[in-house]
């Protein structure tokens, strides 16, 4: 199966691969690559099923080691920042074996083995990491950001991810912004889709809205794969006006709920781009889907490898791209009959289609009263004085929590004002308990390097 890879991407010869600082490295360069690498690591001590983390972001030898480490079978660990957290979390999990550094020129480190691992003196490993052994195939572990604590180990069955994708197809006339991460389940998702499809990849030097739209313009992007927060940022710092955009045809959106007035802005701002909001986890994979409509933020899961049933209100997934576990504690959300909960609440329209309302960690519960933030927040964004806000719940020694926002308004406004603004444009459209109690004005609304919005309690 592998070899068949390299001989599938080989079939796109010298079509565009992977657009970097101005250069256009072919499909054939990309496997060239590839098979030198495979030659290359044997010498550098990589041998099959060990576990090498590949430290950097999206470039062209980052793919390029991506393929070679999953040709080799090994288990692939990408971090595009290796932190002292994420350093930690993957000592304690899986003992890397390699770090190949491809931040800038590739460098290759055999760590310490650490006094602590679930590697005993033997060179045994967690049961997960054998079984991938066992089935003689590639892993993936995906760490979790971590921004409330110690990252989750997401162990996944490379070869699993890589086949449900071998049967897509495309003409190659397509190119792709790699906007995700390259240690985002989205981000391998975008590029191993290009891949099979001989699309061009087009890789960013840094995400900012200047960069991306410069881009798109510079080669006729067509596809832009990002978030509701980085396309409002956009809209706010007026990008789309500024830079010929027309080339998109489709900008897929995910990773966070979108608020329906900000994706009323969006179809204004891109009035030719087909809208689509994607959907998965880190722990299931992204799933196909389609939107109901370029104006409408329901969407419906058609995908043959995912199944989905909603219980208590809670979307729950089961796919053949599945996760085998966590490398660091316990998988407590899958049931016992294997459907990960996956946290996000929806509702269900006409037609099978979804909409998610928003997570059910971020509900508010006012004296009992339930508030989703989402519901504020999109109802805040219609508003002329705000430009963006986010809706969050604090402790309240009365009320069990009350509902706070912080805003970052048009022009200048007066912390007074702004409240006084608050509860006259939401007072006939929400219930008194749903209305924020707190206000705080903000520069900026805290967002986090996968660019979602910070929506955790302070």
């Amino acid at each position: 199966m592998r070899q068949d890879i390299l001989s599938r991407l080989g079939e796109h010869g010298d079509r565009p691969a992977i657009i970097q600082d101005g250069r256009e490295l072919t499909y054939a360069e990309l496997v060239e690559a590839v098979r030198g690498l495979l030659a290359e690591l044997p010498s550098r001590g990589v041998r099959p099923h060990d576990v090498v983390v590949l430290r950097g972001d999206f470039s062209f030898d980052a793919v390029a080691l991506l393929l070679a480490l999953h040709c080799n079978r090994n288990v692939i660990a990408p971090v595009v920042t290796l932190s002292e957290l994420a350093r930690a979390a993957l000592d304690e999990c899986c003992a890397p074996d390699h770090i190949i550094d491809c931040a800038g020129a590739v460098t290759y480190e055999r760590p310490e083995r650490p006094t602590h691992t679930t590697r005993g003196a033997d060179g045994g490993r967690s049961p997960l990491l054998e079984k991938l052994r066992g089935e003689d195939a590639a892993g993936l572990v995906l760490l979790s950001s971590g921004s409330t604590g110690k990252p989750k180990a997401i162990l996944h069955n490379l070869d699993r991810i890589v086949e449900a994708k071998l049967d897509k197809r495309g003409k190659g006339k397509l190119s792709i912004v790699l906007f995700l991460l390259f240690d985002h389940v989205g981000g391998i998702n975008t590029l191993l889709n290009t891949l099979f499809v001989g699309s061009a990849s087009v890789v960013l030097r840094e995400r900012t809205p200047e960069e991306v739209c410069s881009l798109v313009e510079r080669y006729r992007v067509r596809v832009l794969p990002t978030t509701p927060t980085f396309l409002n940022l956009i809209l706010m710092g007026g990008f789309a006006a500024r830079h010929d955009l027309s080339s998109l045809k489709l900008i897929t959106y995910g990773t966070e709920p979108m608020p329906e007035s900000l994706l009323a802005r969006v179809r204004g701002a891109f009035p030719t781009a087909k809208l689509l909001q994607t959907f998965g986890t880190s722990e299931t994979g992204i799933s196909s889907t389609v939107s109901a409509s370029s104006q409408s933020t329901y969407f419906k899961i058609e995908d043959a490898h995912f199944d989905h049933r909603i219980v208590d209100g809670e979307l729950q997934l089961r796919s053949r791209t599945q996760f085998l576990g966590y490398l660091n504690q316990q998988a407590n959300n899958l049931t016992d009959d294997g459907w990960f909960r996956t946290g996000d609440l929806v509702e269900s329209g006409e037609g099978g289609f979804l909409r998610v309302k928003g997570r059910a960690t971020e509900v508010i519960n006012v004296g009992g009263e339930k508030v989703l933030p989402l519901e504020v927040e999109s109802l805040l964004l219609t508003s002329a004085l705000i430009e963006d806000c986010v809706v969050y719940g604090e402790p309240n020694a009365i009320t069990g929590q009350h509902v706070c926002v912080d805003v970052k308004v048009r022009g200048a406004m007066s912390k007074a004002d702004v409240r006084a603004h608050i509860q006259e444009f939401l007072g006939e459209k929400l219930d008194a308990f749903k209305i924020p109690s707190r206000i705080k004005l903000v520069d900026a609304v805290g967002r986090s390097e996968r660019f979602k919005k910070k929506r955790l309690s302070l």
